[in-house]
């Protein structure tokens, strides 16, 4: 009845709400045979063109898996859904014998058939079993002579988002290099993305990314912490286990989701951040490659597998001679990298990230908090609740920026804020020596 007594505008617009529901049903419904049919073909293929296949998760969390399996996020194991579970019951048996094949595996096996293995994709590899040192990419900006002699020199990592590179830092904030003074700035390759290692063995666990950072930097100086997006995340992890030598942090767009009674904070984490809608398309580009894990890899099979090939079309329509970074950051991945940092930091770190908050807020390191009104990736709301756990942090949000413009666009301002934020920092808190 209630229906009926809507005006016309608003019971279109209920209509249209019911019908776009109807309809991201159905399309989520085909995804999820889809998925499982693709579960069955990799299976046989891995099985035939590896030696020691990776197992997915399309089945349950398998008991006694030690400590690294303790660091795997539960979301891994709860992408459930009616038509998964019966398909699955009926295709579990093959699917689990192809599997098993993979669990005890202790190579280096990257690149996998189904990734590149061009030149620049597995340049990080040595001659021997492992990676050349398994260091991840960094590039650098050093500060002027002129400011190393003034003895004021400070070191600045910056840690870039998910799908992204240090591309994200080096074009647009270094170039303003200037504005930050005696600042040395570092832009990491975080692990499994750009130029970094991509080992096939790893799961890319919080703990990885922050060990792997760790392997570049001289621990025993202090540094300012930069970081956008999922790099928030390593950020806070990295300071909470070093946080006395931990300057300064500032985080933009950092996601961060608070459990609510029916579900834990990973799983609030995959619900907002890869909702099952069809519009915004980056929503459902976001909700297929988080939810359907051989779907998700069939796209990077045809995309990061032949990203030689679509650089090569977009120089020849473009008229350019290079790739927007942006663009090809997109491809710089493995399937297998992507998707375990999707769950096991995204979503399994948001479980974690209130105890890193606490070593955070304890060692009294300052925090800036930048976040645009319109991004449609983060919400708004997670660093409105990240500064109600950190009282003393300073927040900006940022009028008609989204999830990228929030740096990319006013590259010159942000590094104003950044430069002033860090001498505010240098004033309030004591670092200790040595």
């Amino acid at each position: 009845m209630a229906t009926l007594s809507m005006s016309p505008r608003r019971w279109s617009t209920w209509a249209g709400g019911v019908a776009s529901s109807a309809l991201a049903a159905a399309v989520f419904a085909v995804l999820d045979v889809v998925d499982v049919v693709l579960c069955l073909v990799y299976a046989v293929l891995d099985g035939i063109l590896e030696e020691s296949p990776v197992r997915c998760y399309c089945h349950r969390r398998s008991r006694g898996g030690g400590e690294q399996e303790e660091e795997v996020s539960e979301t891994l194991y709860s992408r459930r859904s009616a038509i998964r579970g019966a398909l699955l019951g009926l295709l579990g048996l093959v699917v689990r014998r192809s599997r098993d094949k993979g669990r005890a595996c202790n190579k280096w096996r990257s690149p996998r058939w189904s990734d590149c293995g061009c030149k620049s994709c597995v340049a990080w590899r040595g001659t021997g079993s492992q990676p050349a040192g398994g260091r991840l990419h960094v590039v650098g900006k050093q500060p002027t002579s002129s400011s190393r002699d003034d003895g004021t020199d400070e070191t600045a990592i910056f840690l870039h988002g998910f799908a992204s590179s240090s591309s994200f830092w080096a074009e647009t904030v270094f170039r303003e290099s200037s504005i930050l003074g005696s600042s040395g700035l570092l832009a990491v390759d975080l692990l499994g993305f750009g130029q970094s290692p991509k080992p096939g063995n790893c799961m890319y666990t919080l703990k990885d990314h922050v060990e792997a950072i760790l392997n570049i930097i001289d621990i025993e100086s202090s540094f300012h912490l930069v970081a956008h997006s999922m790099g928030c995340i390593i950020a806070l992890a990295l300071a909470a286990k070093h946080p006395t030598r931990v300057k300064s942090i500032t985080l933009l767009a950092p996601p961060y989701f608070v459990a609510c009674d029916e579900h834990t904070a990973s799983q609030v984490a995959l619900r907002r951040l890869a909702q099952k809608k069809l519009w915004p398309p980056l929503l459902f580009g976001s909700a297929v490659m988080s939810w359907y894990e051989h779907v998700g890899r069939t796209v990077c099979l045809l995309l990061c597998r032949n990203h030689r090939l679509w650089e090569w079309l977009i120089r020849l329509l473009t008229r350019k001679r290079g790739v927007d970074f942006r663009v090809r950051d997109l491809t710089r991945h493995t399937h297998h990298s992507a998707w375990h940092t999707m769950h096991n930091v995204i979503c399994g770190g948001a479980g974690l990230q209130d105890t890193h908050l606490e070593a955070v807020q304890a060692a009294g390191i300052p925090v800036m908090l930048i976040h645009g009104v319109r991004d449609p990736v983060v919400p708004v709301d997670c660093s409105r609740h990240l500064k109600a756990k950190l009282p003393q942090a300073e927040l900006r949000l940022m009028p008609g920026c989204d999830h990228a413009t929030v740096v990319s666009g006013r590259e010159r301002g942000f590094a104003e804020e950044l430069a002033a934020f860090w001498s505010a920092a240098a004033g309030s808190y004591s670092y200790p020596r040595g």
